[in-house]
């Protein structure tokens, strides 16, 4: 393995890692702490934005301000940032406060097979067989993790399964809905611009300054955790992987997020996790392997969606 490779490989369970301890972190400040999804997820996407955005700027990225000069980019950018970055931060925040961030992380692990069955209808085309079986696997992972097994009850809150689902379906829409900017601007300012967009629009419903918790040295360390190495540098960690790795490889290494959320809240929080979790967890993460090896190229579904 040449340097350039591992470094990728690297850089994305980093990131990844980061990702799932946020989960974490969340789960303690709500569950803990009596912080509100709400508050989090504006303070989260407002900042985050604006330190995105800065380091946009700081290296010179032209997109940050050329993207406002088309209509059609603005509106999309703008939709974006209120129904795929604010819808997918707001439902997994709401599902963790409800549930636990290990069952949310996974859940939202689901989007992949929704964009999968999306493209399906979109393209008029029947399923490839390690398709069909990738859905399959994650409807029997999905059943293990929310009932633990047993068909006659639920091991999570109904609430915690609405958001977890939502919160996959609005995680699709986040990855499918900037196809098109992303052929045009780099990921720093469609993320950033979106971030900034969901943080300012909500905004109005839960002003940055409608704050209830318990204010502490640990709950302000979670809160600058949060938005500095569970936004900011993994989100950079996972881009700059890109450039010595497949997004196909990128995504299969991603799959390190759901396990670093699981690990934590049992070692942490000690949230129950089971033999039906670990084995329905399995079968969600092979699903994502499963469909990422069952399209060469990630990019050719977004180029077919765009036609």
């Amino acid at each position: 393995m040449n340097n350039s490779r591992a470094k990728g490989i690297a850089l994305v369970i980093f990131g990844a890692t980061l990702w799932g301890v946020l989960g974490t972190v969340a789960q303690f400040l709500f569950q803990k702490n009596n912080f509100t999804p709400e508050w989090l997820v504006v303070i989260r996407l407002t900042l985050s934005g604006i330190l995105l955005l800065s380091y946009g700027l700081f290296k010179k990225d032209s997109g940050v301000k050329d993207i406002w000069k088309d209509k059609k980019d603005r509106i999309t950018l703008i939709s974006f940032g209120v129904l795929g970055m604010l819808g997918s931060q707001y439902t997994y925040f709401v599902a963790i406060k409800h549930g636990n961030a290990a069952t949310a992380t996974i859940l939202v692990y689901l989007s992949p097979v929704i964009i999968t069955c999306y493209m399906v209808f979109h393209n008029k085309k029947l399923p490839k067989s390690s398709q069909i079986y990738a859905i399959l696997l994650a409807i029997v992972g999905t059943f293990l993790i929310i009932t633990k097994g047993n068909i006659n009850s639920l091991s999570i809150s109904k609430l915690a399964l609405f958001w977890g689902l939502c919160s996959a379906f609005t995680n699709a829409i986040y990855t499918l809905q900037p196809a098109n900017l992303l052929k045009k601007y780099s990921s720093i300012t469609i993320v950033g611009w979106g971030m900034l967009i969901g943080g300012i629009a909500f905004s109005f419903i839960n002003p940055p300054w409608k704050f209830s918790g318990v204010l502490s040295l640990s709950t302000v360390s979670c809160v600058g955790f949060v938005v500095i190495f569970g936004t900011l540098i993994a989100c950079y960690c996972y881009l700059e992987s890109l450039n010595y790795i497949l997004p196909t490889e990128a995504s299969i290494l991603g799959c390190v997020e759901p396990l670093s959320a699981a690990f934590l809240s049992v070692i942490w929080l000690k949230v129950s996790f089971g033999l039906a979790d670990f084995i329905g967890t399995a079968c969600i993460i092979t699903t994502i392997i499963i469909l990422s090896y069952s399209d060469k190229n990630t990019s050719e579904n977004k180029n077919k969606l765009n036609e």
